[in-house]
């Protein structure tokens, strides 16, 4: 046997194969799609059959059955494009326009006599290699559009209908010219060629779809681990649509979750599987659709708790036809989302062509939605995790508020009251006695004091409510800190305000006061025996920038976070020396921000720290003094 025998022996035997397993599945899926395909490789196996025969009998075919060979052989052209129109559609002329072709090849091939003029079988080839280039550029391109097994079967069919056309181009040129160079080996080369790219394409064996959706899916469950962790749920379900969509080569996924509240699976985009008309929950958010269970192809999986496959949606479920129509959607599997007992949502899974999918593709949908389960049940866990710390975290606020308050609180209440007992036992013993002046003033100091902390309470809850800030108007900002710096300080202290003129900006200027003095307090206060507080002001970019800077006990790098934080103070203050609740740059941090503006610090421990407000300047007013 020689070399072409062999190679010719192995395509016949190959195309064979083919047509038997793609009839078997067009007997178990009478789809459209699958009796194209029995039908293509159907006739190359009645060619193959009938023209072995003839070779073991060692007779020539009679010429009518060489006419059914030739018209066979014509109509692979015509087959190969209905299935075009399957996978990604073509234009209804060009299917009229082929039919017609293969109507007059068929006359042709019944009417001449063999050997065909060469004008004749010039056109033939024409037609044939003109088809079969169409049917290769198309396969193409929908292969460059699509991802995963799709992707590769297209590519396939692509490469096997330009094998074919090559195969049909040489047995042309032999035809017209029978003395030319041409080896009949390339001939059943690339007819080999074909087989095996057809084979592939049409009818992979479940072993090569496997191995073809195994990067994508390692590439799904690569990213499982981190999903988790993104800032919400919808960028979980987005990724999760991705991934599946990917494994599958499939148009597109949507996922439903179960909304307890409402009763139904609520899409966050407009799925074509949902089955319900799109609800713009507001203005600028995403459409959602609540799909009630039992409903549409989604609803059913869902309630029925088991994957489902729908070969022809517009067949399968009448009642959504147009619905699925509008979306597009011909092919779908859905597979319900389970943690455990609990149904979660739904997964499904849709192509606009249904020779997309096949029945065991269903399988790894049900695989998906079991990792989608586990992913989504990590997140409600890490969202009740998160929620208890959160409440935590606000049942330590509330103690450290109580400590605080109540540490801070006592003092001056402890000093009035015993000053106030005092005063009263010495009234009973000498109602004469002249008033101690001392005691009242040490009185009123408390008083004072206690009010100041109680409003710093009253300002820390307005924080927390966005109202701290009230009316603005026109203030020079420069005159403001002078007034601060104006007010009685305890011996030894300085403040000292530098600026180039007038600062002019739209403020609350009640709050622009208690911000300064509460920075230069804290100055004084962190500056044990004395020392000055420098207060500077100026305008950059459009923004009026205040820096008060002091030469105290600095703050600790650690502290720097959370400075600004409600109740928080330096790892380096003394309590029994430094008195205060630490909410003092807490509201310092509200009156910027409430004006639009920023704070932040510079600090070395042990030299001093310079606070930084940026208020945002509504008028260019800096003046040169």
């Amino acid at each position: 046997m020689s070399a072409t025998e062999l190679l010719q022996g192995v395509t016949q035997i190959l195309y064979l194969l083919i047509f038997a397993s793609v009839l078997l599945r067009a007997i178990q899926q009478p789809q459209r799609a699958s009796i194209n395909t029995a039908l293509l490789f159907g006739a190359v196996a009645v060619i193959i059959t009938i023209a072995d025969i003839f070779n073991l009998l060692d007779r020539t075919p009679p010429r009518a059955v060489g006419a059914l060979l030739g018209t066979l052989l014509m109509a692979l052209p015509y087959l190969l494009l209905r299935l075009v129109d399957d996978f990604a559609g073509v234009p209804r002329w060009l299917l009229r326009a082929s039919e017609a072709g293969l109507a007059l090849s068929a006359v042709a091939l019944a009417v001449l006599v063999p050997p065909l003029p060469g004008a004749v079988t010039l056109l033939l080839v024409l037609y044939f290699l003109g088809l079969q280039v169409y049917s290769g550029v198309r396969f193409a391109g929908t292969a460059r559009h699509s991802t995963g097994v799709t992707r590769r079967r297209m590519q396939a069919v692509a490469a096997g209908s330009v094998f074919l056309g090559t195969t049909i181009f040489l047995s042309g040129l032999l035809a017209l010219l029978p003395d030319s160079q041409i080896p009949e080996l390339l001939v059943q080369a690339t007819s080999l060629c074909s087989g095996l790219a057809y084979f592939t394409g049409f009818a992979p064996p479940a072993m090569l779809r496997r191995a073809w959706q195994e990067p994508e899916l390692r590439a799904f469950l690569g990213r499982a681990a981190r999903l988790p962790r993104l800032p919400d749920t919808a960028a979980i379900v987005t990724e999760l649509e991705t991934g599946a969509a990917a494994a599958l080569g499939a148009s597109g996924a949507a996922i439903g979750l179960w909304d307890e509240s409402v009763g139904a699976l609520r899409f966050h985009a407009q799925p074509p599987l949902a089955g319900g008309r799109p609800a713009v929950v507001a203005e600028g958010e995403p459409e959602e659709v609540l799909l009630l269970p039992g409903v549409a192809i989604g609803g059913r999986s869902f309630a029925l708790g088991q994957a489902l496959y729908y070969a022809d949606t517009t067949r399968d479920d009448p009642d959504h036809a147009q619905m699925y129509a509008s979306f597009g959607s011909r092919t779908a599997m859905c597979a319900p989302i389970i943690a455990g007992h609990q149904r979660l949502g739904v997964l499904s899974v849709y192509a606009a062509r249904a020779p997309i999918f096949v029945e065991d593709d269903l399988a790894l949908v049900q695989l998906l939605a079991d990792q989608a389960a586990v992913i989504l049940e990590s997140r409600a866990l890490i969202d009740e995790a998160a929620r208890v710390r959160a409440r935590e975290e606000v049942t330590r606020l509330k103690d450290d508020f109580l400590s605080a308050a109540a540490h801070d609180l006592k003092t001056p209440l402890t000093t009035l009251i015993g000053q106030a007992q005092l005063m009263e036992r010495r009234a009973e013993v000498q109602p004469a006695a002249p008033a101690d002046l001392a005691g009242i003033q040490r009185m009123l100091r408390e008083a004072r004091r206690l009010r100041t902390l109680v409003l710093e309470l009253l300002d820390a809850a307005r924080v927390d409510q966005g109202r701290l800030v009230g009316a603005r108007e026109r203030a020079d900002l420069v005159a403001l800190a002078e007034e601060v710096c104006e007010r009685p300080r305890p011996e030894g202290y300085r403040c000292d305000v530098v600026a180039d003129g007038p600062l002019e900006c739209e403020v609350d200027p009640l709050r622009i006061l208690q911000l300064i003095e509460n920075l230069v307090e804290n100055g004084i206060k962190y500056t044990p025996g004395g020392g000055q507080v420098t207060v500077r002001l100026w305008q950059h970019e459009g923004s009026a920038r205040i820096d008060v800077t002091d030469h105290g006990i600095g703050i600790p790098a650690g502290d720097l976070p959370r400075l600004f934080e409600r109740f928080h103070r330096g790892a380096n203050v003394d309590d029994r020396r430094y008195s205060g609740m630490g909410l003092g740059l807490y509201i310092c941090r509200g009156i910027a921000e409430q004006h639009g503006g920023s704070i932040a610090v510079t600090s070395v421990p042990g030299q001093g720290s310079t606070f930084h407000v940026s208020l945002p300047a509504s008028v260019p007013a800096l003046a040169a003094s």
